[in-house]
């Protein structure tokens, strides 16, 4: 099994989703426990003075003015995790909430929160054990951490609340841990706090989010061709001179992609079939390079931010390298939420041109010699009339959960916590719209194989031949009569969700971007 070594210095993306989806090993390099100790030590020399010192010797938040004596300091740490634990509605995924505990781990690795090293080792096992803490979907506002989610976490730790097993049952913490010999935390000064506040949350479901899109921007390119194929268009607008000259970078990776898709095509730029012949393609067609180039830009920018955070030490207050315990505001989720909302917009433009692209396949007026709705008998058979109404509720609800989270500040804890990012609620609807991105590619997909294999007597480009074989054999039906078609759209689905559209291509274009 693949092992990631957490050290001080932070994490890549790529062990976040190793370890999140994967369950890949973890463990803590030497580097990162001396730094643990190191760090420890400092604590519990400022707990051991009389002057209180915010989260080793306070309450926390609108509470922070009252000192506790060192009788009270353990009570005070596990209440805040109990009280914390206040989560409620549907659980979290499994992925989400091992990439929530393994980016907690990743900064408690850091020796800037003062935890002992066996707190941050207990971590580790319970991620290596299987064992996954039952994490819901509400109750956090994506400031001074997301709370309740990583309470729920550091309650597992204790040996309190509900965990899944690695068997998918759940079933007492305490009962998972004694099971795999793992000893329950006593947590001591400053260790509550620093389990709890952090974004590592909405950073993980941010960088799953970006590979997942980033599978979906090639396979939108990918239909994209094979739309413009079925609808006989032109690949002339796809010329890397053209985008050459408005340089903007995911642009012209969108257009090379779809011209690689179309080399050899017999069907792109047959204008002069229709009765009314075209000038133009249609915006939906013409433009694909440039809407899906402006989102693969703004990933880009978003894996910036990413990438930041997951160098970053998350947590209030911080052990700093001079020795000092100094209070911050970097618990503040607002990088993280900002490109999280940019995502939901480009993601529902997306969707949206793709249905455009599809209902152009559809409508005997504007496809240019295909059968309407792509039918069989046109009126005995409705073909893909309703694939596409599911295609544009999906479309709505895109641009529904395109509304921005971040800007819906709700103050909380007495208005010491006066301003929040909701960053959390950000990536939650990030992570509805890739699912429903996906679907909506699918059915693009669809319905544009089926309408490239409705054009008797033009062949289609190799790479369209591949999609349209590999489609097939994963048990997509081609043309025909009207049939059950909600299982096709499924498989359609996982087709494009496993990243097998991609597969399917590759070996006749080459690596798409």
């Amino acid at each position: 099994m693949h092992t990631v070594v957490v050290g001080t210095s932070g994490t890549t993306a790529e062990d976040v989703i190793a370890v999140a989806r994967r369950h890949a090993r973890v463990e803590l390099s030497a580097e990162a426990l001396a730094a643990l100790a190191a760090a420890r030590g400092i604590v519990d020399a400022l707990a051991a003075k009389p002057e209180p010192v915010y989260g080793v010797s306070t309450g926390f938040g609108a509470l922070a003015s009252r000192h506790i004596g060192q009788d009270l300091r353990g009570r005070l740490q596990r209440n805040i995790v109990r009280s914390h634990a206040a989560g409620m509605g549907p659980r979290v995924e499994r992925d989400v909430v091992r990439a929530l505990m393994f980016l907690r781990l990743k900064t408690l690795a850091s020796g800037r929160t003062g935890v002992r090293p066996q707190v941050a080792q207990t971590m580790a096992d319970v991620l290596n054990a299987g064992i996954t803490p039952v994490v819901h979907e509400f109750g956090s506002l994506g400031c001074s951490g997301d709370l309740a989610p990583l309470s729920h976490c550091a309650l597992t730790l204790m040996g309190e609340g509900d965990a899944e097993g690695p068997d998918g049952v759940v079933a007492p913490a305490g009962e998972l841990l004694a099971a795999h010999g793992i000893e329950p935390v006593e947590l001591r000064e400053k260790e509550g706090l620093a389990l709890l506040n952090g974004t590592d949350g909405m950073l993980g479901m941010l960088v799953m989010a970006l590979a997942d899109l980033h599978r979906l921007y090639t396979s939108a390119d990918i239909t994209a061709a094979l739309s413009l194929e079925a609808l006989l268009g032109t690949d002339k607008v796809l010329a890397p001179e053209l985008h050459a000259i408005r340089p903007h970078p995911g642009q012209g990776v969108s257009a090379d992609n779809m011209l690689r898709v179309l080399a050899g095509s017999g069907l792109t730029g047959h204008f002069q079939q229709d009765e009314a012949p075209r000038v133009q393609d249609a915006y939906s067609v013409r433009c694909a390079p440039q809407v899906a180039g402006a989102g693969r830009d703004t990933l880009a920018y978003a894996r910036v931010v990413a990438d930041r955070e997951l160098a970053s030490a998350v947590d209030n207050p911080v052990v700093l390298p001079d020795g000092r315990v100094e209070s911050n505001g970097n618990f503040h989720g607002a990088p993280v939420a900002y490109v999280l909302d940019f995502l939901a917009i480009v993601a529902a433009d997306l969707g949206s041109i793709a249905e455009r692209r599809t209902d152009r396949l559809l409508d005997k007026n504007r496809s240019h010699g295909l059968p309407p709705f792509l039918a069989d008998d046109a009126g005995v058979d409705s073909g893909l009339m309703i694939a596409q109404y599911t295609q544009a509720a999906l479309v709505s609800e895109m641009k529904r959960l395109a509304t921005p989270a971040s800007v819906d500040s709700i103050p909380s804890s007495a208005m010491q916590e006066d301003h929040v990012s909701m960053g959390w609620s950000a990536a939650r609807k990030l992570r509805t719209a890739v699912d429903n991105l996906t679907r909506i590619i699918a059915v693009e997909l669809y319905a544009a194989t089926r309408a490239i294999e409705l054009r008797r007597g033009l062949t289609p480009a190799p790479a369209s031949r591949a999609a349209i074989d590999a489609l097939r054999a994963a048990g997509v039906q081609g043309p025909g009569p009207d049939r059950f078609l909600a299982p096709d759209l499924a498989a359609a689905d996982v087709f494009v969700r496993e990243g097998r559209l991609v597969a399917a291509v590759e070996p006749v274009t080459g690596p798409l971007a």
